[in-house]
């Protein structure tokens, strides 16, 4: 199966090949500041697994956890188009609002919610992490 998305002036496409997607909401102040909104949306995927057409740039930032991440962007646009986390190596997370199909993502988690905006309502039944899962593990666990 496969997932396409792209920036927002279409100088960048993608396609995700995969059987389906996860998707998590990110509360922390980066998220917020890079998506303009109350959250991110992340979604996990193999980098091998992902297919870009068309040129981004980068910039690298510190995280939390002590890591870097890797910001990819648009270069025309500015559109991010997803995150590669230095500390998980293999895995980007696709910037959920540049997937063609985005209303298709069902949100299995919430991270940093310490920083969620006060206004914002969390689903109950769907695990919550005041910062963010500490191990690749719980990280595995959260997205299977």
């Amino acid at each position: 199966m496969s997932f396409t998305g792209g920036c927002q002036c279409g100088a960048v496409r993608y396609t995700i090949t995969a059987d389906s997607l996860t998707a998590y909401a990110c509360h922390c102040r980066e998220c917020q500041k890079q998506s303009a909104s109350a959250f991110g949306i992340s979604v996990p995927v193999f980098i091998s697994s992902l297919q870009i057409d068309g040129e981004t740039a980068s910039w690298r930032r510190p995280t939390d956890s002590g890591s870097h991440t890797n910001c990819h962007f648009c270069m025309r646009c500015g559109s991010r188009l997803y995150h590669a986390g230095e500390n998980r190596p293999g895995m980007v997370t696709i910037k959920g609002g540049s997937l063609d199909n985005a209303v298709d993502l069902d949100l299995v988690a919430h991270i940093w919610t310490r920083s969620k905006q006060a206004w914002v309502e969390l689903p109950g039944g769907v695990p919550q992490w005041e910062t963010q899962p500490q191990s690749q593990s719980e990280w595995m666990e959260l997205l299977s």
